[in-house]
């Protein structure tokens, strides 16, 4: 299994120009994240919605052909550029960067989670858009855990603590 690499030296620097901690980075890099998991989902919504499901399949399951692929990455790095609202350099580093990294992620969950055979499956556009939502939200459970902080949503009217009714 490959490693990741670490922290581009670019965002690190970034983080420390702007005088930001740790956390408050990963607050960036989960904007930027979350960025790119709604422009990869537009662009897989958008190509189903035209009638291009068996593409969008063979994407998911990693069997597109090279021209495609190419096409729908490109698509994908448009929206997540116009998304960002940077520009120049950093623009295409942190786009270079967080986009395949997104990818992966939702082609692992997607061949966890058995997406390719519900779709296969069920062959109307409305059905097809439900799976890829689906999809979205496992992805992005993958991309920005929420670990061991302890939050929970409460039902109206639960008496608070002593230290926070005050």
């Amino acid at each position: 299994m490959k490693s990741l690499p670490r922290l581009p030296e670019f965002l690190r620097a970034a983080g420390q120009l702007t005088g930001l901690a740790a956390w408050q980075t990963g607050r960036l890099f989960r904007r930027a994240t979350r960025a790119a998991l709604e422009a990869v989902q537009e662009v897989l919504r958008a190509e189903v919605e035209k009638g291009n499901l068996q593409q969008v399949r063979e994407f998911l399951a990693g069997k597109a052909l090279p021209a495609v692929r190419a096409l729908l990455l490109e698509r994908m790095a448009t929206r997540l550029l116009v998304r960002l609202g940077l520009r120049g350099a950093l623009a295409s580093n942190v786009v270079g960067w967080v986009l395949p990294f997104v990818v992966e992620q939702l082609l692992k969950v997607a061949q966890k989670s058995g997406v390719f055979d519900k779709v296969r499956d069920h062959t109307t556009v409305q059905e097809a858009l439900r799976r890829l939502e689906e999809l979205k939200q496992v992805a992005w459970k993958r991309l920005s855990p929420d670990h061991g902080t302890g939050a929970e949503l409460l039902p109206d009217g639960t008496p608070l603590p002593p230290q926070l009714s005050a």
